[in-house]
């Protein structure tokens, strides 16, 4: 315990954080109270703080952006200048950053133009553009806090005061030698394993296409602070569904890789000795093709070089070749090829998804179907089995990490988590490999389905869509059901999310007649509000199996086609 009070110190690191905005980037009390009364701060909203050429700077996506000053269209201190003001200005309206460092990401893009004024070219493949972290990725010089009043002022927590601020993770490195501008870190949730953002350093993050609702978790400063384009691509983590998640609830796109497929090493994690289902670093971008540059650009580092749990597997671009071949432009199907098949999986026989999802899926489906694709019904082992496994080992320890690190503060757990994570006996040791042994039995009847599939054409299925979860962005609180991200964990497959819709209160009414498949069901169906969840975003997720990140990046592209060829046919935006 410090002599400072917890709420002291997190009073103290709100201010500390605010007073990083330069001064002409901070808004009146009067422009506060209008965004807190605003249902949507995305768009012409957060725009109307911006001057035209910085709006037209962070319209564009990561690849465009590169592009740009490559051919010396823009230069990267413009461009940091652009998004480092949209992030101040999303910060203050949306709560969705831990650490601002723009004065640091301006030096480094002022020694990048040098760099290009110099050489004629750039440093790397990321030469310029901004990229945001989630705040588990240690940057020196910054804070790494991820969400415990307890590491304020350090980036270490308490492994080796000595080092705070000094040590850096390996992806950090990483991107910094491809050229990226880091500028911020974003918000999470307290112990990392939420579905949605809050703490006791910054309160809640809520939607900002909706506030009404959350940004999801854990991930959700990213998913937030790129639905306002405060970052067209962020690094985030996924050991739950905490990449996927945010895209989904935010508008936007992700990639979650096999956890052996990029380099943790040296960054913050929850009970990080738990590895028989590891979290994941993963992407989210208001861009598919800002999820392929940042997976090529990290694997042209030969990362498994850096860190030993990495497997030595370059980045394929022969396997993106040979998807894309199979569709045109459009996502249309080639005569030539044979066309995808895809799994589709409605309901999970636990939760039943809310009308909004059930439509986006009918959407994909008569999309990829229209184009020439196939899609098979996917009713897979049960994935309430997979929930039962992943969460136990996800609290095997009895919640002594997280106890550890609010004891150095004397912080409480937040109320949604103080009865998930009270402080109890860990797991037995027989009890612990009872449960691999389960797990390994689930993995291995899933790929067995998956081969199965193979049976009625000779072609097994490509990949899957499901939804992300049973309701488009969740209101707070009320996120009662996590499996269907949380098998994908478990089985450790590769999966992609794309933005599909957005709620409709007059479109998607609840089904009167509808009988709930169990209590779970029962409380997550009531929760739907057509009116609350109104404009809220609908993002599924394609899945492949393991190791398959290129190919599920090339597939979820032909889908993500397909859908914006079907509602430019029908005039829906």
């Amino acid at each position: 315990m410090t002599t400072t009070s917890w709420e002291a110190r997190a009073a103290e690191k709100r201010a500390a954080t605010l007073a990083k905005i330069r001064p002409e980037w901070r808004l009146s009390p009067d422009d506060m109270e209008r965004a807190r009364k605003q249902r949507d701060l995305t768009g012409p909203f957060i725009q109307s703080f911006l001057l035209a050429d910085e709006v037209s700077i962070i319209s564009k996506d990561s690849v465009d952006i590169v592009d740009a000053i490559k051919e010396g269209k823009l230069t990267a201190v413009q461009v940091t200048i652009a998004f480092c003001k949209t992030a101040a200005i999303a910060h203050q309206i949306n709560n969705c950053l831990h650490e601002i460092f723009f004065d640091q990401a301006l030096e480094l893009a002022q020694s990048l133009d040098t760099y290009y004024a110099d050489k004629k070219t750039t440093l790397g493949p990321l030469h310029g553009l901004p990229i945001s972290l989630k705040d588990q990725f240690h940057v020196k010089g910054v804070d790494t806090t991820m969400g415990y009043v307890g590491w304020i002022g350090s980036n270490l927590g308490i492994k080796d005061p000595s080092q705070a601020h000094l040590v850096e993770s390996e992806i950090t490195r990483e991107l910094l030698a491809l050229g990226a501008v880091l500028y911020c870190k974003t918000s999470l949730p307290q112990t990392l394993l939420f579905g949605e953002t809050k703490n006791n350093i910054i309160g809640q993050t809520l939607n900002p296409r909706n506030q009404n609702l959350s940004c999801g978790g854990s991930s959700g400063g990213e998913g937030a602070l790129q639905a306002l384009r405060g970052s067209t691509l962020g690094v985030g983590t996924d050991i739950g569904g905490s990449v996927r998640i945010p895209a989904a609830f935010n508008g936007i796109f992700a990639l979650k890789p096999t956890p052996e497929r990029l380099p943790y090493r040296d960054a913050a994690n929850t009970n990080p000795g738990q590895n028989t289902y590891r979290s994941t670093v993963g992407f989210l971008s208001t861009s598919l093709a800002g999820l392929d540059l940042i997976l090529r650009s990290a694997l042209s580092t030969q990362p498994w070089l850096a860190d030993p749990a990495v497997a030595p597997i370059p980045f394929r671009q022969e396997v993106v070749d040979r998807q894309l071949a199979r569709a045109g432009a459009d996502g249309s199907a080639q005569p030539s090829e044979s066309p995808l098949k895809l799994g589709v999986l409605w309901n999970d026989g636990v939760v039943t998804p809310h009308p909004p999802v059930t439509r986006g899926i009918r959407m994909l489906v008569d999309a990829v179907t229209q184009a020439g694709h196939k899609t098979v019904l996917w009713d897979p082992p049960p994935q309430a089995t997979a929930k039962r496994v992943h969460v136990a080992f996800l609290k095997a320890d009895g919640a002594h990490d997280i106890s550890h690190q609010l004891e150095l503060s004397g912080e409480p757990l937040i109320s949604d988590l103080r009865d998930t994570f009270q402080l109890r006996p860990p797991m037995d040791l027989l009890e612990y490999q009872g449960l691999t042994l389960q797990g390994l039995e689930y993995e291995s009847a899933y790929s067995d389905y998956w081969n199965s599939t193979a049976a009625d054409d000779g072609q097994v299925v490509d990949a899957v869509i499901m939804p992300v979860a049973p309701h488009a962005a969740v209101i707070p609180g009320r996120f009662y059901h996590t499996a269907y991200t949380e098998a994908i964990n478990l089985l450790n497959y590769s999966a992609a999310v794309i933005p599909v819709t957005k709620a409709d209160k007059t479109t998607d009414i609840p089904d009167p007649s509808f009988r709930p498949l169990g209590p779970e069901d029962k409380v997550n169906w009531e929760a739907y509000d057509a009116e609350i969840y109104d404009g809220g975003p609908v993002g599924l997720q394609i899945v492949a199996r393991k190791f398959e990140e290129e190919k599920v990046l090339a597939v979820a592209k032909i889908v993500y086609a397909a859908l914006q060829a079907s509602k430019a046919k029908v005039g829906v935006v």
